[in-house]
């Protein structure tokens, strides 16, 4: 990472929430497209060697993503993300929930809001994580942070080669 762009992570566990800030060296409507387009966060949505394979994403409010983060091993790790509000280029909010691979969800699942704010050329995006209960939030934790700073940097990577 670039030790001029801000990255922060934090976590309240009184209110079940994560607070992250990340900067990116790209314009808003890129970095809005990398979170926005399957095809796009499959290129960068999973910690290495683990890979993100997206089965459909209808990127509209009510749409779901469908994902699985696929193992060097081949096992898949599904997820479904639903979106709740979107605010083209600024702000999206979506419920995320494990799931099988026929979409049956684990709940309980986390409430995900994203803003995005550009300066200067430089694209902040705040993300800020709720937690329907304590103990999701303690599983989340165990090797979320690690795996999400790997995620950011994965696309940190792939925002120079579109820029």
């Amino acid at each position: 990472m670039s030790n001029d762009l801000l990255f922060d992570f934090n976590v309240d566990k009184t209110a079940k929430t994560v607070y992250i800030t990340r900067e990116f060296n790209a314009s808003q409507s890129l970095v809005w497209d990398a979170f926005t387009k399957a095809e796009l966060l499959d290129q960068w949505g999973a910690p290495a060697p683990m890979r993100a394979k997206t089965k459909y994403m209808n990127f509209e409010v009510g749409g779901r993503r469908f994902y699985a983060m696929i193992s060097p091993d081949g096992q898949e790790r599904w997820s479904v993300q639903e979106f709740t509000s979107i605010t083209p280029k600024t702000n999206f909010k979506m419920y995320n929930a494990f799931a099988d691979k026929d979409e049956n969800r684990e709940l309980p699942g986390s409430e995900w809001d994203y803003n995005f704010t550009e300066q200067n050329g430089i694209t902040k995006v705040h993300i800020v994580i709720y937690n329907e209960s304590f103990e999701r939030l303690e599983k989340l934790l165990e090797g979320f942070k690690i795996g999400f700073t790997i995620t950011l940097k994965n696309l940190e990577d792939l925002l120079s080669t579109l820029s």
